[in-house]
Parts: C-alpha cells; structure tokens; sequence
C-alpha cells in the first residue's frame, strides 16, 4: 500500500512556497503562493493588491463567495487573517481573537457546520524561539454565530486543524509537541471542545505539519524535515504512505531538537529532497483518489494516486 517514489509526478512550475493545497469538484487545484497570496494551477499568476511588506500567507480557505481566507505567518505585519476579493484585492479579516493579536497565523478553514477554525502556532516572535519541546502556547480559535473565540489552548506549536469526516472531533497537529492531538466536540447550541486527547506521537525526524482525511477516517499527515506522509488510522494503526528522507538529515535534527530546540536552518533541511518539505495534503480527482502534496521549499506539487478516496472537504463544491 506503500506509495513508491516512482509513482510520483509533479505539476506546476514556477510556484512560490506552495504550503496549503485546496481542490474542488471542478478540477480546481489551488495553492498557498508567496508572491500572489493564491493561485490557481494552470492560470496566469495574478497581481494581489493590498500587501503589507512581511506578509506570508500559509493556510488557505475557499469562501462560498469563491473568495479566500488566508492566514498569515508574517508577524511582522500583525500577522491575521486577511480575505482576498474577487478583484484579487487583500483586505484584513481578523486580526485578534478575545484581545489576543494573530500574530503568527497558521492556518484557517472550514468544516461542514459553516465554522471557521484559526490556528496560531505561537505567541512567541520570532516564531522560530517556540520550536521546541517546551513552549506549549499555541490555541485553536473558531469563529461562528457566536463571534470568534478562543477554544483550544497549551498546544505545541498549533498547526492544521481540521474537523473530522464524523463531525465529532477536532483534530490537531502539534509540530513541535510532535503529536496529533484532538478534542471532542460536545453538542448544543452554546458548544465546547472536551478535553484533548493525543492520538499518535511522532518521531524519527517526523514533525507534523498539514492534516487531511480520507474517507474511512483515516488522518493523512504531512511531516516537515523528514518528507514524510503518514496515516493514522481510526483503529490506530499507523502507515508510511509516502517518504522520501535523508537520515542525515534527521539524526541532526533529532539530536538538535533533543538538545533543547532547533532552528529554522533545520527545519529548511528537508527542502533539499525532490518532496520539498512536504507540509500538506489534499484529495482530489473526480474520484477523490488523486493526492496533491504541498512543500514549504519547492517550486511544483507533488502528486500520486491514493488506494483510499479522500472525504470531501467542505468547500467541494464552492
């Protein structure tokens, strides 16, 4: 079940660290790009307007409207999440949650009951003092009916979080807690999360980026510095999908982050290998069984087919 290297294509050139994928029943393949906040394979590029120097968009959504949401790892601008119109012009859309500042913005998206889930990885600026074992700071915000809010917090440098294909729980990636966590979601009109739960524990290089979900349940997660792809099956069983690593690589990096921390020349380590720092994973195809993987470092998308179909995200038919 294993896919090999060989199997592997790559689409798109020219990209500007494509992190966050996003498909749709259409055939759309979207990516997270540096220099034009996002982008649709096969396009022309277009001209964001509107962007303060220091903006780096990670984590996108698809609006209803066909609009995105795009968080904003930039501190340096106040980091948030900013809202691209249809004109392609950059508004900010939120840009604190209960008088906390967004500072580092990692991801926002949306799940099937029309919320809007935010996380941020850290308080810390620069964000590169939080990667380590020790500064639990990160939280998990929502926005509904009831306004945005706080809902999650002591995470390990919060990244993807996505609703399960059940609705019943949020997970988390903790990519310097080394974890994919996640909490119940207790009904009612006036909701909360239960307390968190951890479900894998990561190692060997692995440190949990993007998350997705395939159709059975199983949580799909993409690991920086190692270029791995692991799935976390409901019974828990655990699969190397799809790697391509250097064990150099990694035996530094572990002996740096065992050490008290490591540093943004490690992290970027990954990049050197044909994935890029693989970071996302989306479904996609009109049968939900083609995997696009984005990467923190290179300049095309990873693709394969998968032997499971992904679960329809959300925004599918947007």
């Amino acid at each position: 079940m294993k896919i090999s290297m060989r199997e592997v294509d790559f689409i798109g050139e020219g990209l500007n660290r494509p992190e966050s994928v996003l498909t749709t029943a259409k055939g759309e393949i979207f990516v997270s790009d540096h220099a034009c906040g996002v982008f649709q394979l096969g396009t022309q590029k277009p001209t964001l307007t509107g962007i303060p120097n220091g903006f780096l968009p990670n984590g996108v959504a698809l609006t209803r409207e066909r609009e995105f949401l795009v968080a904003n790892l930039g501190s340096s601008c106040g980091g948030g999440i900013w809202r691209i119109d249809r004109q392609y012009c950059l508004h900010p859309w939120l840009m604190e949650v209960d008088g906390i500042p967004l500072t580092v913005a990692n991801f926002v998206g949306f799940d099937e009951a029309g919320r809007t889930w935010i996380s941020m990885c850290t308080h810390k600026v620069p964000r590169e003092d939080a990667f380590n074992a020790h500064t639990p700071d990160g939280f998990v915000a929502v926005c509904d009916s009831r306004g945005p809010r706080v809902v999650a917090e002591g995470i390990g440098f919060a990244n993807e979080c996505r609703v399960d294909p059940s609705g019943l729980w949020l997970y988390v990636n903790e990519t310097y807690g080394r974890c994919l966590s996640r909490f119940a979601i207790l009904g009612g009109s006036d909701w909360k999360l239960g307390s968190k739960e951890v479900v894998h524990r990561f190692s060997d290089g692995d440190f949990p980026d993007g998350l997705s979900f395939d159709s059975e349940g199983g949580a799909w997660v993409a690991c920086v510095v190692s270029n791995r792809i692991i799935r976390i099956a409901q019974d828990g069983d655990v699969q190397i999908m799809l790697e391509d690593p250097d064990q150099d690589t990694i035996s530094r990096v572990e002996l740096h982050f065992a050490s008290g921390g490591v540093s943004r020349a490690d992290i970027d380590a990954g990049g050197t290998r044909s994935l890029g720092n693989t970071s996302s994973v989306a479904f996609g195809g009109s049968d939900l069984r083609t995997v696009y993987v984005g990467c923190l470092s290179g300049t095309r998308l990873a693709t394969f087919r998968s032997p499971f179909s992904g679960a329809k995200p959300a925004h599918w038919h947007f």
